[in-house]
């Protein structure tokens, strides 16, 4: 009985053996089926119920397109994002707005009629807002931008390249005529297929990932190919849309500026009583101001300044400001229509008074107001620039201060303008609590490479605001406490000054400027002398940043000694 009961247990451990191999044997054809075969499971591209869905180097894009063909319309956010940042939708004006460097083009909604560089044009076919949203018509943006799209009737993809695309092109090539080439939904053999794509299938190819191409095909479908699976075709380039220079890159190219402004507040000054000012090829009077919120431009200009400067051989760049009237600046630069009246008006008094430039000073602005600002030079640059006007903007030092410095975007302005002006001084200012320099040589220095470094202006855009001005200190003691105050004077008056008190300066190394203190009753003087010393100091800076030059405030302060220095930009 004990022999049969133990035969019995030997059966059963050989049969627990047979279904173990089993078992190891079925993993191991898993483990090879699933590992070293490519997966045969096909998968649904996730186009997120969008039929017009738009790609940009292969990458589905947020909105859908409208229309077709001729009739097609992108969203402005795949263009925002994808082509060009500065297009604008006013929900004001219900106005698209596209400013390149040739054109400043503006459509408004479900019209046909647009604007182009101030002229009346039609559409073959209407904007619309959809949900929001506002669409371009294809045609504008092809033209205005130069973009290319691919669009399959099918499936309703839209591809959208760009100006400056380089776009491989490539083709399926199976190992034999009748296979085909699995575009898989991810770089690895076991991801699921998305097409099986015949011989000849044309690819964009986008990118490269170990061994495997992120490719699309015509309908859209986007997905990885090994490499050895296709053939490399030709590197098409899309085309950039002609550009036309501007005078400052014809005439101005490897010139130095060398700016002086003429403040005007009332009457024009003389011309005879100015001097030939040598060195000097720009001057930049004080002439037009914005006075309301319509955008009515008020001008104080002469032809006879603007004769006596071109007899000399010296540009005219015609100054206008914004009252320094944040709530006045708010309205006028509000909508197309405000900023195209300044605009237009400024245009004509340029064609009036035989201008050569432009240049813009806005100073007490809301931060706010940031994006209007910028849109008003992009919408005045182009028209400029077809009439050979040059376009110049006075920024202050980067700083914390709302009024005077946060509103300026310094980068996308820089971009656009062909002259910056760093008004680099008054880093104390009249009513400061404290007496110091007006504009330290190591401030100023500073002050321009922050907008060098962190806007990415080119040093040739950027000008160095040069002060011809200084501010006589007073401190006096009340009650235990230093009250402090200040005078503004120019070269002349200083000097006189100093000979009237019998005192000299000597270089005070923290300021890189000469300085003087003497008593006056009861009271402190300070001064920190602009004079040769410091403005010599300033033309070596600006050539050692390589910038494009000084911009000198004001005229009326300078001494003749000053012309001889700083023409030595040109050195």
């Amino acid at each position: 009985m004990a022999r049969r009961r133990y035969r019995g247990k030997k059966r059963r451990t050989n049969r627990s053996s047979y279904y173990l191999g089993l078992m190891l044997i079925a993993v191991g054809v898993w483990w090879v089926v699933t590992t070293l075969f490519p997966n045969q499971t096909y998968t649904v591209p996730d186009w997120r119920g969008m039929d017009k869905p738009i790609f940009v180097q292969g990458e589905l894009k947020e909105h859908p397109a409208l229309g077709s063909g001729e009739e097609l319309l992108l969203p402005i956010t795949v263009i925002q994002e994808s082509v060009d940042a500065n297009i604008r939708y006013e929900q004001e004006t219900e106005s698209i707005i596209i400013t390149t460097s040739e054109s400043v083009f503006r459509m408004k909604m479900d019209s046909t009629k647009g604007e182009l560089n101030g002229k009346t044009v039609t559409l073959p076919y209407a904007p619309e807002l959809v949900n929001g949203i506002a669409y371009v018509p294809l045609k504008p943006l092809k033209q205005h931008y130069g973009v290319a799209v691919h669009e399959d009737s099918a499936t309703g993809a839209v591809i959208l390249m760009r100006a400056g695309d380089a776009i491989q092109l490539a083709k399926a090539a199976p190992g034999k005529p009748e296979d085909t080439v699995a575009l898989r939904e991810s770089g690895e053999k076991k991801s699921p297929i998305v097409l099986d794509m015949p011989v000849g299938e044309r690819l964009r190819v986008w990118r490269e990932e170990e061994g495997w191409l992120f490719v699309q095909a015509d309908n859209g479908y986007t997905g990885y190919v090994l490499k050895e699976q296709i053939e490399l075709g030709e590197l098409k380039e899309i085309p950039y849309l002609k550009q036309t220079p501007s005078r400052a890159e014809l005439e101005w190219k490897g010139k130095s500026v060398n700016l002086v402004w003429e403040a005007v507040y009332t009457k024009n000054p003389s011309t005879d009583s100015i001097g030939e000012l040598p060195g000097v090829n720009v001057v930049s009077p004080t002439w037009f101001s914005i006075v309301d919120g319509e955008g009515t431009v008020k001008s104080k200009a002469v032809k006879q300044y603007v004769s006596w400067a071109h007899n000399r051989n010296k540009e005219v760049w015609g100054l206008m400001d914004n009252s320094f009237d944040p709530d006045l600046t708010t309205e006028a630069l509000s909508t197309f229509d405000r900023r195209s009246h300044i605009i237009e008006q400024m245009l004509a008094y340029a064609k009036q008074y035989n201008l050569d430039g432009i240049n813009i000073d806005f100073e007490n602005v809301y931060t706010k107001d940031k994006d209007h600002v910028v849109q008003f030079v992009r919408e005045m640059k182009p028209l400029a620039k077809a009439r050979g006007l040059i376009v110049s903007i006075d920024v202050t030092p980067k700083s914390n201060s709302e009024m005077w410095s946060l509103f300026l975007d310094r980068k996308r302005l820089g971009e656009t303008v062909d002259y910056m002006m760093v008004m680099a001084y008054d880093e104390h200012w009249a009513t400061s609590p404290k007496a110091g320099s007006v504009s330290s040589l190591p401030w100023a220095e500073q002050s321009v490479r922050r907008i060098l470094e962190e806007d990415a202006v080119p040093p040739s855009k950027l000008v160095l605001g040069v002060p011809l001005y200084t501010r006589v200190w007073t401190e006096t003691s009340e009650a235990g406490e230093t009250k402090v105050s200040s005078k503004a004077i120019g070269m002349e008056k200083l000097q006189a000054l100093l000979k009237e008190q019998k005192v000299k300066g000597s270089l005070d190394a923290g300021t890189g400027q000469n300085y003087v203190q003497f008593m006056e009753g009861e009271s402190i003087k300070k001064i920190w002398m602009e004079d040769g010393t410091s403005l010599q100091s300033r033309v070596k800076m600006a050539k050692k940043l390589e910038l494009g030059g000084i911009a000198s405030w004001n005229r009326s302060f300078a001494v003749p000694e000053t012309w001889h220095v700083l023409k030595t930009i040109h050195d």
